[in-house]
């Protein structure tokens, strides 16, 4: 059956209105808000060719109409317009990233939270560790008389710091000694490359720093062991919950049950990871039959053509699909200019 015009303005409307009203959509409705032009009888026979075409349901007997998941997904692929943010909405973004740009964690982790805040839904962060991770940088700081602070961040842009003793007579310029070594010996490998040989190397160098070089290695190996999986962080969770769709006390507990399992979250994520862009999953095409009735917008940030994790809503079928969409696109674009300044220390 051919989709024309007014049959796409009868399904927008329809799904613009279930969005807005989580209640069953009926033709007065329609041709009272909408202003199609046509009389509700029109509107009528135009819903029962949707529902023949499989893009809209009837829940209950004499009930309006809901979009289907391939209503739904006929919406977002062919009806949809981008929005925009407002200038409140874009600050909230740049001045969120600006007071975190020292630590990676932070910003991940804000990121979840940002985006949790701007779309009223739940929000997913996976930070993808792909292959191996290799060392980028060390630095030892002096803090003050006997301490010192060592940090070293891994070629994914990971930040690990710890505060070491050092013996009063080591110096600042002592400190930028050892780090210079060690970022000449060890900058681009992976833990698994750095063999004895290059151990006593860096040892013959720096054998009057035994002591602090035992404990910045330490720092090192540990940051690089952290990174070995991917992780997942989650924000905004109860917001889903808010959602008429899970008032049902059974629903909520199967939904948090699922949330809490980090490995399907990762599949999920980790489904449309090369993909690029924006990609949003729809009810059923999400690969766990217990959140059909969800969707998940994700989108992949990293440095370049480089993809190193990816963020993501998730809310009911039946959530904004625009202002989501939106959100992501302006999320991935800003996280990925943050990372490319903490990892290579400059502006793009």
């Amino acid at each position: 059956m051919k989709m024309d015009g007014r049959k796409q303005q009868v399904l927008m409307a329809i799904i613009q209105d279930f969005i807005a009203t989580a209640e069953p959509v009926g033709s007065r409705t329609i041709a009272r808000k909408y202003k199609l032009g046509v009389s509700p009888a029109t509107i009528r026979n135009e819903m029962a060719d949707l529902e023949e075409m499989g893009l809209i349901e009837q829940p209950h007997t004499s009930a309006g109409r809901i979009p289907s998941d391939l209503g739904y997904r006929y919406y977002v692929d062919n009806l949809m317009q981008r929005g925009e943010l407002t200038k409140d909405e874009e600050d909230i973004i740049k001045n969120g990233y600006e007071s975190k740009l020292k630590d990676v964690g932070h910003v991940i982790q804000g990121t979840g939270d940002m985006l949790s805040q701007l779309t009223n839904y739940a929000a997913v962060v996976m930070t993808a560790q792909r292959g191996r991770t290799a060392f980028k940088h060390i630095q030892l700081i002096q803090m003050s008389e006997g301490q010192a602070m060592v940090v070293v961040v891994t070629e994914t842009g990971a930040v690990h710091h710890r505060i070491i003793d050092i013996p009063e007579s080591i110096t600042a310029g002592d400190l930028e000694t050892i780090s210079g070594v060690l970022n000449r010996k060890l900058q681009g490998r992976a833990m698994e490359d750095i063999r004895l040989t290059l151990m006593k190397e860096i040892y013959f160098e720096l054998a009057k720093q035994k002591q602090i070089l035992n404990k910045a290695m330490d720092l090192i190996n540990e940051g690089l062991t952290l990174e070995a999986e991917d992780k997942i962080y989650l924000g905004g969770v109860f917001n889903i919950l808010n959602q008429p769709e899970f008032h049902n006390v059974e629903k909520v507990k199967t939904l948090l049950s699922l949330l809490e399992q980090e490995k399907l979250l990762h599949k999920l994520m980790s489904e449309v990871f090369d993909a690029g862009g924006i990609t949003v999953r729809i009810g059923g095409e999400l690969s766990n039959e217990k959140m059909q009735e969800c969707s998940l917008v994700i989108g992949t940030y990293g440095l370049g053509d480089e993809p190193m994790g990816s963020i993501g809503v998730l809310g009911p079928t039946r959530m904004d699909y625009t202002r989501v969409v939106t959100v992501v696109e302006h999320m991935t674009r800003n996280l990925s200019l943050v990372m490319h300044r903490l990892i290579t220390g400059r502006n793009r």
